[in-house]
C-alpha cells in the first residue's frame, strides 16, 4: 500500500464495513454489514490463541499413548508443516481481500458457488459439532467429581452466549484476555518442564531422555510388533494433531470485522510459524521427556479420564508439586472457554458467510445495528445442546468422537483453503497480476498450497484406519471418522448439479470488487495510548521476532 492512504487514519473505523456489492441487490435496499471492531491486539491475540486450545492440553494424552514421544514429536511436526503451509496460502488470499465469509467467500469467487456451499456448511458444521464445552466439563470433574457435567456445561454455555451477544468487540476483548492467559500458561509450562526433566523439581530426579529408553520412543499399535506397529502408531496422532490446530484459520473469518486488516491480517500470518515451533514442537518435546507413554492415566475414553489425564498435570503430579496441578488445571479452563467462545463466534460468522453467498437462508443476514449476525448466532446456540451428550455416555468420550468429526471436517476446510488458492494463483497468472505488489506474499507458491491439498486429503482418508485392523471395529469411531469425510464431496456434488455452474475461468476472476472500500479502511496505526497497550505490544513483537527463529527459516516474505 502507498502512502497515500495514511490520511484515512482519523476515519470512524467501527462504524465502517465491507459489503460483498456483488450480492447488493440481493440483499434489499438495508445492506446487511459487519462492523470493523477488532483491533491490531484483538487479531493478534486471536491468531495466537487460536493455535492453543484443549488439544495441547488435553488431547496429546492419546496422542503420547499411541505414538510414544517420538511419534509424538514428529506427528504434531507433520501437522505443523501443513498448517504452516495453510496459513500462508490463506494469509495471501485474506490480506489481499478481507471480506466477510472470509475463504466461504473466496471460495466462490475463485472456483465456484459449489466448493463455497460444501466448504461453508462443513466450516459451520466443524465449529458447531467441536466439544470444547465437554472438555471444559472433564476439566472441572478435576475438582468436583460428584455434580452432573450438565451443570457445568450449562454455566460454560451461558458465559460464552453472553461474551458473543455482546458482539465482536467485546468477543476480541475476551480473546485477548483468554489467549494472554494461554500463552503464559504454556510458556510457563515448557520452561517448567525443562526443569522438571534437568532435575529441578523437589524430588531432584533428573529424567533426561529416560522415556526415549524405556518404554521407547515408538509405541507398537495394538501390540503390532516392528516397524508396521510404530509406523501406524505414529498415523494415530495425525488425526489428534489436526484437531490440536484447528482454530488457526479463524482470522479468515475474523478478518471481515478487522479494522486496518491489510495491515494487521499479514502481521498475524507472518507470526503462525514461531507459535507453530514455539507451542506445539516445544510442547510435545517436553510432553514426551516428562510422561512415559504406558502411563495408565493418559486416557480420555470410556468416560474414565478426567482433567487428570492431560499430560501436564501428570508431569506435575509425578514431580510431587501439590498445589500447582489446580492453578494450571484452572488456567485449562480459561482455555476451553476461550476455544468455546470461539467456536460460536466462528460458526455463527460461517453461517452468515453462507448467507452472504447465497447458500443459507437470507435470514442469517440480519444484524443488529452494532453489526452482530443475531439470527445467525442465536441458530448456533441451539447446538450447544450437543455438550449435554457426555452426561450418560462421559465427557471424556464425547471429547473423543467430537474431536475425530472436526479434525475430519478442518482437513477438509485446509483442503478447499489450498484448492481456491491453486485457483487464486491461476488466476493471478491469467491476468498478468504481479503477486508480489499483494500486502502478503511468499515464494513458496503455489507448491505450499499443493502440499496442502495432498496432504488433507491423505491423512483424512487414512485417519480412521484403526477400525479396520482384526479385532479393532469401532461403530463409533467409524462413524465420526467417515461420516464428515464422505460429507464434504457429497455436498460438492449436490450444489454443482443444483447449481449447474462450471468453475469459473481464470481470465474471468474477479480481482476487483471490494478493493476500494478495503483500501479506504488501510491506514498506520497508532502509537498504543497507555502502558498496558505499550506492554502488549511488546509481547506481540517478542512473539513474531523474526531474530527467534532466523536460524530456522531463511526464506524471505513480502
Amino acid at each position: 500500500m502507498d502512502s497515500s492512504n495514511e490520511k484515512n487514519e482519523t476515519k470512524e473505523y467501527t462504524k465502517g464495513s465491507i459489503e460483498d456489492v456483488s450480492d447488493e441487490s440481493s440483499l434489499g435496499a438495508q445492506p446487511h454489514r459487519l462492523h470493523r471492531q477488532l483491533k491490531n491486539r484483538h487479531i493478534a491475540m486471536i491468531s495466537i490463541g487460536g493455535v492453543i486450545g484443549t488439544g495441547l492440553f488435553l488431547g496429546t494424552a492419546n496422542a503420547l499413548r499411541h505414538g510414544g514421544p517420538v511419534g509424538l514429536l514428529l506427528g504434531y511436526g507433520v501437522v505443523g508443516s501443513v498448517v504452516f503451509c495453510m496459513m500462508i496460502t490463506l494469509g495471501e488470499m485474506v490480506s489481499f481481500l478481507p471480506i466477510p465469509g472470509g475463504h466461504i467467500k473466496l471460495a466462490e469467487r475463485f472456483v465456484d458457488p459449489a466448493l463455497a456451499f460444501a466448504t461453508g456448511w462443513n466450516y459451520w458444521y466443524n465449529w458447531v459439532v467441536t466439544g470444547e464445552l465437554s472438555a471444559a466439563s472433564v476439566i472441572i470433574s478435576y475438582w468436583d467429581k460428584h455434580t452432573s457435567p450438565a451443570v457445568w456445561i450449562a454455566v460454560c454455555a451461558i458465559v460464552v452466549i453472553t461474551i458473543n451477544l455482546l458482539g465482536a468487540g467485546a468477543y476480541g476483548e475476551a480473546e485477548f484476555v483468554f489467549a494472554s492467559i494461554k500463552v503464559l500458561t504454556i510458556t510457563g509450562l515448557i520452561l517448567l518442564g525443562i526443569v522438571l526433566d534437568l532435575g529441578g523439581g523437589p524430588t531432584h530426579d533428573r529424567i533426561g531422555f529416560r522415556y526415549w529408553k524405556n518404554p521407547g520412543p515408538f509405541v507398537a499399535y495394538d501390540g503390532i510388533a516392528g516397524s508396521k506397529g510404530h509406523f501406524i502408531g505414529w498415523w494415530a496422532v495425525l488425526s489428534q494433531a489436526a484437531f490440536s490446530f484447528l482454530g488457526t484459520e479463524i482470522v479468515a473469518i475474523a478478518a471481515g470485522e478487522a479494522k486496518n486488516p491489510r495491515r494487521n491480517v499479514p502481521k498475524a500470518i507472518r507470526r503462525v510459524y514461531v507459535r507453530i515451533l514455539l507451542f506445539y514442537v516445544g510442547g510435545t518435546t517436553v510432553i514426551g521427556l516428562l510422561v512415559p507413554s504406558n502411563e495408565p492415566r493418559l486416557n480420555l475414553s470410556a468416560g474414565k479420564g478426567t482433567a487428570t489425564a492431560s499430560p501436564f498435570v501428570i508431569a506435575i503430579n509425578n514431580a510431587g508439586i501439590k498445589a500447582l496441578p489446580s492453578i494450571i488445571n484452572a488456567c485449562l479452563l480459561t482455555s476451553a472457554w476461550s476455544a468455546a467462545t470461539s467456536d460460536l463466534y466462528t460458526s455463527s460468522r460461517s453461517l452468515y458467510g453462507l448467507a452472504v453467498a447465497g447458500n443459507a437462508p437470507k435470514i442469517f443476514l440480519k444484524t443488529s445495528r452494532k453489526g452482530l449476525p443475531y439470527v445467525a448466532l442465536i441458530f448456533c446456540v441451539l447446538f450447544i445442546s450437543l455438550g449435554f451428550m457426555g452426561i450418560k455416555s462421559g465427557s471424556g468420550e464425547v471429547f473423543e468422537w467430537l474431536s475425530t468429526m472436526t479434525s475430519i471436517s478442518g482437513l477438509w476446510t485446509w483442503f478447499g483453503i489450498g484448492l481456491t488458492y491453486i485457483r487464486f494463483y491461476k488466476g493471478m497468472q491469467a491476468q498478468g497480476i504481479d503477486r508480489r505488489t499483494l500486502p502478503y506474499w511468499t515464494r513458496l507458491q503455489p507448491f505450499a498450497a499443493w502440499y496442502v491439498v495432498i496432504s488433507c486429503l491423505i491423512i483424512g482418508f487414512f485417519g480412521g484406519f484403526a477400525v479396520f485392523l482384526k479385532g479393532n471395529w469401532n461403530t463409533a469411531t467409524f462413524v465420526t471418522t467417515y461420516l464428515p469425510f464422505i460429507g464434504f464431496p457429497v455436498m460438492y456434488l449436490g450444489a454443482r448439479l443444483y447449481h449447474r455452474v462450471g468453475p469459473v475461468a481464470p481470465i474471468d476472476m474477479d480481482f476487483k470488487t471490494n478493493i476500494d472500500e478495503i483500501e479506504a479502511d488501510t491506514f498506520d496505526d497508532p502509537p498504543p495510548k497507555n502502558k498496558m497497550e505499550a506492554f502488549w505490544q511488546w509481547l506481540v513483537n517478542i512473539l513474531s521476532s523474526r531474530s527467534m527463529i532466523s536460524a530456522l527459516t531463511n526464506h524471505q516474505q513480502m
